[in-house]
C-alpha cells in the first residue's frame, strides 16, 4: 500500500493563507490583532503602577451616612462606635445640606459634631464631603426651602453652606482633607438636574481658598470607564468600585462587572502618567445590592446573600488590595452592623472585624 507522506504546515502560511483570501479576514486579524495589543499595554501600565505603589503603606476605611444607619431601624452614634472599635480608623462623613440647614441660616451641626468627637476619641481621620451631592440616595441633599429658588440665588446660598462646614471643621484634629460633590457628572443615578461644570469649578476653589492646608479630592463619575478631563484638577481623584449590581433595565438579574483588578490598577497608572495625580478608592461595594428597588430592609437575608455574603465580603477586601491603590473606603459598613444587630447575622461583622484588624 502506498503510504502519503504528512507535511506539517507553518503557522505562518496559516496566517498568510487566512489574510490573502478576502479583506472581511484581514479585517478580523487587525482588530483581534489591536485588542491583543491593548490588553497587553493595559495589563503592563497596571504591573508598573501595582509596583510602583507597593511601599506606599495600605489604608482602609469606611463610608459613613448616620442617615442610611437610621433607615436600617440603627442609632447611627452606636454604629459608629461599634466600627471605630473593630479598628476602623479612617472615615468619609457627609454633611448633607437638607440636614444641617434645615431652614435658612439655622444650623445643626450637632449629629457631625458627634461623629467628629467620636472620631478624634479614637484618632480616627475624617475624609469630610462637602457640596450638594453626596453618597447615598437620592444624591443631591438640598433643603426643601430651595426647590423653588432660581439656580443662581440657591447657589449663593450654597456656597455659603460650604464656607459654614468648611469653616466649622477645618481646624479639627481629626480632619484629613475634602471631598467635593460627589461622581458629580453620574446622570443615570440619582435625583439630580444640575451638573454645571462652573460650579463645580467654583466650590472647589472655595473650599481651597477657606483651607488651603488640607488636601481636595474629586470623585471619578463612571466605576469602570472614561478619564477625567478639564477643570477642576484636584490633589487626588477617587473612584467607586461596584462589583455585583441589579440589572433593572436589561436583564432583571444580578450582574458581576467582568473587570479585574488589574483593570483599575490600569486606569490609576494611566491617571498618574498622563495628570501626575494620585488616585484613591473611594466607594469600594461591600454591601448587598437589592433587586427590583427593594431597601435592604425589605429585602429577605436569602436574597441579599445572592449579592454580599462573607464569602463575597472577603473577596471585595482582596480585591481593593489587588488593585495597587493604597487608599480604600468601603461602601456599606452600616450595613454589616444591621446584620449583626437586627438579622442576628454576624457573618460579615466578623469578616470585616477580621480584615481592620489585621
Amino acid at each position: 500500500m502506498l503510504k502519503l507522506k504528512k507535511t506539517k504546515i507553518h503557522p505562518l502560511q496559516y496566517f498568510k493563507l487566512y489574510w490573502s483570501k478576502n479583506i472581511f479576514n484581514k479585517l478580523i486579524i487587525i482588530i483581534v490583532s489591536f485588542v491583543i495589543v491593548s490588553i497587553l499595554i493595559m495589563f503592563i501600565i497596571a504591573q508598573w503602577y501595582i509596583n510602583s505603589q507597593s511601599r506606599i503603606p495600605y489604608t482602609m476605611g469606611v463610608t459613613f451616612v448616620p442617615d442610611y444607619a437610621q433607615s436600617l431601624g440603627l442609632n447611627p452614634n452606636q454604629t459608629l462606635e461599634a466600627l471605630l472599635k473593630i479598628g476602623v480608623k479612617h472615615l468619609r462623613l457627609v454633611s448633607y445640606w437638607s440636614d444641617i440647614e434645615p431652614r435658612p441660616n439655622q444650623y445643626n451641626f450637632s449629629e457631625l459634631d458627634q461623629e467628629f468627637r467620636l472620631a478624634q476619641a479614637s484618632k480616627a481621620k475624617v475624609l469630610l464631603v462637602v457640596g450638594l451631592r453626596q453618597p447615598r440616595w437620592p444624591e443631591c441633599h438640598p433643603p426643601n426651602w430651595i426647590s423653588s429658588e432660581p439656580t443662581k440665588l440657591w447657589e449663593k446660598q450654597l456656597y455659603a453652606f460650604i464656607t459654614k462646614v468648611v469653616n466649622r471643621y477645618k481646624n479639627n484634629p481629626s480632619l484629613s482633607g475634602y471631598q467635593v460633590e460627589n461622581e458629580y457628572f453620574l446622570k443615570g443615578f440619582g435625583d439630580c438636574t444640575n451638573f454645571s461644570r462652573q460650579r463645580l469649578i467654583t466650590e472647589y476653589n472655595l473650599v481651597h481658598k477657606l483651607d488651603p492646608s488640607h488636601p481636595i479630592i474629586i470623585t471619578r463619575s463612571n466605576n469602570a470607564l472614561g478619564f477625567p478631563i478639564g477643570a477642576p484638577t484636584p490633589q487626588e481623584y477617587s473612584i467607586s468600585i461596584y462589583r455585583r449590581v441589579w440589572d433593572a433595565n436589561v436583564t432583571h438579574r444580578y450582574l458581576e462587572y467582568p473587570f479585574p483588578p488589574w483593570y483599575y490598577a490600569f486606569l490609576a497608572g494611566v491617571q498618574e502618567i498622563f495628570q501626575h495625580r494620585n488616585m484613591i478608592i473611594g466607594e469600594m461595594q461591600a454591601e448587598a445590592w437589592p433587586p427590583n428597588g427593594q431597601t435592604i430592609p425589605q429585602t429577605s437575608l436569602k436574597e441579599q446573600n445572592k449579592s454580599m455574603n462573607a464569602t463575597r465580603l472577603k473577596n471585595r477586601f482582596s480585591f481593593a488590595k489587588a488593585t495597587g491603590m493604597r487608599t480604600v473606603y468601603f461602601w456599606g459598613a452600616e450595613y454589616w452592623y444591621y446584620r449583626l444587630v437586627k438579622l442576628h447575622d454576624p457573618s460579615l461583622w466578623n469578616v470585616a472585624s477580621q480584615e481592620f484588624k489585621n
